[in-house]
């Protein structure tokens, strides 16, 4: 409305125009936005009379969405109603009212004046019609520009405001004003629907708390400011009392000593969200990334915040560093969500820095408390009570960051937790929204080598972080950060058990560990399946299958560009993203990071893996070694021989791909693999690499496809190696002599001998983890089986994997591996 109002009395109007002057005044420095952008996206009509309702009446507040409403030519709040009837001299209404000059505090009444005189009024006048709107004005909401501590402390936060703080808070946060408008709601339907004005009126405003309290959870956060409430609310459940009982028993000490031992195990755990803190570390972080990396590039998420509204959000990301804590933290809250409550291990609440991580909203969690059942019962309570309170939480079911590049196995303890504690309160549908995080270079490399190479793990320590700004001397490239498919866990637990709402929560069904174990499998495939393909991770495919590690600056174009186009020609999935530069950008990318480098030659420029990166760049080939899995297999085929057929490579890969699957986490079934392997073998054939129908054939051994299809095969060749070493352990030392734990450790050293003799240079190729895992699954398919005295016992059934190798290995390398394979020490 543009015209000023006639039906007002004179004393209206003055007030009016004095609301207009301060208003004026008040916009001299605020600035707001509007969201959503269009308002119209929320359903606003119009043609319909509109009255906003704000949750606490703030004079600033009102004047703000105002000038809002005029700026995009909506109905103005300070106006009366545009329906012809005078209801009141404004469109406006409050949920709650403060009272007190200086100590801020709500008033006793029950329901909005402005709400019921609408109510009563509609009710007697079956024509009249009002579309009520939620709003939300927040002061202080905009992360990417709040640049000073002082704004930080007198942004938007769930606790009252006083005057004075207010005013400040206009002052020093005017200008990064946001104004949310909810989705209306017609008051019509509303009176219709109820029997009296009263009740009417009471499901209107339960509607408006509800629209608004999401908003401002989806913009600051859920409010958490009542810690001590939620320590006592878990100390007093029933499970941790039983527990107190439990405990005082059995060690013979007073139920207070107890209590005081659970006590001491919640503030451990819990954590101790500020919002300030949040923010202030927004402002350090985003200085840090600007000296750490040229960007961080985000991907797919879109389509998580389209999915997200209503839903408890279990974020589960794959673990490559320390940063990954902070990096989720920091791109969650610059696009407008609020940071999760990340579990993190006990062993980073260090002096200092806990408290710091705990205000940012980490909690804290012992690596095993299974002796532990008070510590188990405070910590189950504790995250069951997170949950129902709509706190979304971050944890990495890896457990530990990973030293090889690989996704490892994963551990399901969390994740069950998880799952029971939504057993029991089932409030909001929790979604586990698997997340890919992809490094250029690693702040953590060369820990990484040491700990590969033999070295313990050293814990960490406060010199550790403030060494953190030792790093920012180095060039780290970017940082990439894909959201894949989120997974709902509804619709796993109605799969599981259809009857699972009626069952016993307190009781553990027999369906859950399977069902843990299948929905930890799934967000571990759906991580790989979001992956990003760097600049150098095609240098590191590339260059570690040469046998120097170098290669001609033209073959390492043309292989490079081989890679791109069978990445594009049999995709893994819609989701894997692939860098834009061209595999001569590439090669000059690498330069300038200092992983590789060129050596002029009269004959043609050669590229090599600079002195020391050798090592680690098969962290960065092993990142992205699931998404050429297939056509890597294909190509070794033809390592021995110049054709194979159809049939025999298919049944070569019926044999090996279960295990594959389960170290590389690949989507398919066997009916979907044998899909995908088609699909490679096709887009192998239209890279000219292979010919052939029934029998598939490589080109002559001196041409350049053949050198190609040769690197290219040599992707998956450790792999192979250590499958074959597992064997020939086994089988050098006998059924039913070793035990699992011997065969881990012979498989270890055997390939820590072999890497040293033919100079594989990769402490990764014997690392126990992947032969740990190689084992677990030759007993799931029941190839190995323990006997009563836990040895492994084995059939003839192994004798065909050494005809096997034969098709992808040299004969000097199986009998080296035959040779070098050691016996039970």
């Amino acid at each position: 409305m543009k015209t000023f109002p006639k039906q007002l009395s004179i004393w209206q109007r003055l007030h009016l125009y004095w609301q207009l002057m301060l208003r004026a005044i008040l916009h001299i420095w605020v600035r707001s936005k509007v969201l959503p952008e269009p308002v119209t996206d929320t359903g606003l009509k119009d043609d319909v009379p509109t009255c906003y309702i704000m949750d606490t009446y703030s004079l600033s507040s009102l004047l703000i969405l105002d000038k809002a409403c005029e700026k995009h030519s909506l109905s103005r709040p300070l106006f009366p109603l545009e329906n012809g009837d005078r209801v009141g001299s404004r469109s406006w209404a409050s949920l709650r009212r403060l009272k007190g000059l200086l100590l801020r505090r709500y008033t006793n009444r029950r329901s909005s004046d402005m709400l019921k005189m609408l109510t009563q009024y509609a009710q007697d006048h079956p024509d009249f019609e009002v579309q009520l709107v939620p709003v939300t004005v927040l002061i202080g909401r905009a992360p990417d520009k709040e640049e000073s501590i002082t704004k930080i402390m007198f942004s938007e936060s769930w606790e009252i405001a006083g005057r004075l703080r207010r005013l400040f808070s206009t002052l020093i946060n005017g200008r990064n004003t946001f104004v949310y408008y909810g989705k209306p709601f017609s008051l019509r339907e509303m009176v219709d629907e109820k029997a009296s004005a009263g009740k009417a009126v009471r499901k209107i405003s339960r509607l408006a708390r509800t629209q608004i309290r999401k908003t401002r959870e989806a913009s600051i956060g859920p409010d958490l400011s009542h810690r001590r409430t939620l320590l006592n609310k878990v100390l007093d459940s029933e499970r941790v009392q039983a527990a107190i009982a439990v405990k005082a028993k059995k060690d013979k000490i007073s139920p207070e000593k107890a209590r005081r031992l659970a006590e001491k195990s919640i503030r451990e755990i819990a954590a101790n969200y500020s919002y300030s803190a949040v923010k202030i570390g927004s402002l350090i972080l985003t200085w840090f990334w600007n000296k750490l990396y040229k960007g961080v590039e985000l991907n797919h998420f879109k389509a998580f915040e389209e999915m997200a509204p209503g839903k408890e959000i279990i974020y589960v990301p794959c673990h490559r560093s320390h940063i990954d804590y902070l990096m989720m933290s920091y791109l969650l809250y610059h696009h407008g969500h609020v940071p999760p409550h990340i579990a993190a291990g006990v062993n980073l609440n260090m002096p200092g820095v806990g408290q710091f991580l705990r205000r940012g909203g980490a909690f804290f969690m012992r690596r095993s408390f299974r002796s532990n059942p008070l510590y188990a019962a405070v910590f189950d309570e504790y995250l069951t009570l997170i949950l129902s309170q709509g706190v979304s939480i971050e944890y990495f079911i890896e457990g530990t960051r990973s030293r090889t590049g690989r996704l490892l196995p994963p551990k399901a303890g969390m994740l069950q937790m998880t799952v029971r504690a939504y057993m029991r309160v089932p409030t909001k549908p929790i979604i586990f929204q698997p997340v890919y995080i992809g490094y250029e270079q690693l702040v953590e490399g060369n820990s990484y080598i040491s700990e590969l190479g033999g070295k313990e793990k050293k814990s960490e320590s406060l010199k550790d972080f403030l060494g953190l700004f030792k790093v920012l001397r180095k060039n780290y490239g970017q940082a990439h950060v894909n959201f894949g498919e989120p997974i709902l866990l509804d619709d796993m637990l109605e799969k599981a058990a259809p009857d699972w709402r009626s069952q016993n929560p307190e009781e553990k069904p027999r369906w859950l560990s399977s069902m843990v174990d299948e929905l930890a499998n799934t967000i571990m495939t759906n991580i790989n399946r979001t992956a990003d393909v760097n600049p150098i991770n095609l240098l590191a495919i590339c260059l570690l299958a040469s046998t120097k590690h170098t290669l001609a600056e033209d073959q390492l174009e043309q292989l490079l560009e081989l890679y791109l186009n069978t990445l594009k020609g049999a995709p893994l999935s819609s989701r894997v993203t692939i860098t834009d530069l061209s595999p001569v950008e590439i090669i000059g990318y690498g330069i300038e990071l200092g992983v590789i480098e060129k050596r002029e030659h009269t004959l043609g420029d050669i590229i090599a893996v600079s002195d020391n990166a050798g090592v680690l760049l098969t962290y960065f080939r092993n990142n992205v070694s699931h998404l050429f899995a297939l056509p890597s297999f294909i190509a070794s085929c033809f390592q021995m021989q110049s054709e194979i057929s159809r049939s025999r490579l298919q049944s070569l890969f019926h044999s090996l791909y279960p295990y594959m699957r389960s170290e590389l986490f690949l989507p398919w079934d066997r009916a979907d693999a044998d899909k995908a392997l088609l699909n490679n073998i096709d887009a192998l054939k239209s890279l000219n690499l292979i010919a052939g129908r029934r029998t598939l054939k490589r080109a002559s051994g001196g041409s350049e496809t053949a050198a190609s299809l040769n690197l290219m095969g040599r992707g998956m060749l450790q792999t192979f190696q250590r499958y074959f070493i597992t064997i020939a352990v086994l089988v050098k030392n006998g059924s039913g002599v070793l035990t699992r734990g011997e065969l881990e450790k012979l498989c270890t050293l055997t390939a820590q001998r072999i890497s040293m003799l033919h100079e594989f240079d990769a402490p990764e190729f014997y690392d126990k983890t992947l032969f740990r895992q190689f084992i677990n699954n030759l007993t799931k398919a029941s190839v190995l089986r323990r006997d009563e005295d836990g040895k492994l016992t084995f059939d003839e059934v192994l004798e065909s994997v050494t005809n096997d190798a034969k098709l992808l290995m040299t004969k000097e390398l199986r009998h080296g591996i035959i040779q070098i394979a050691s016996e039970k020490i």
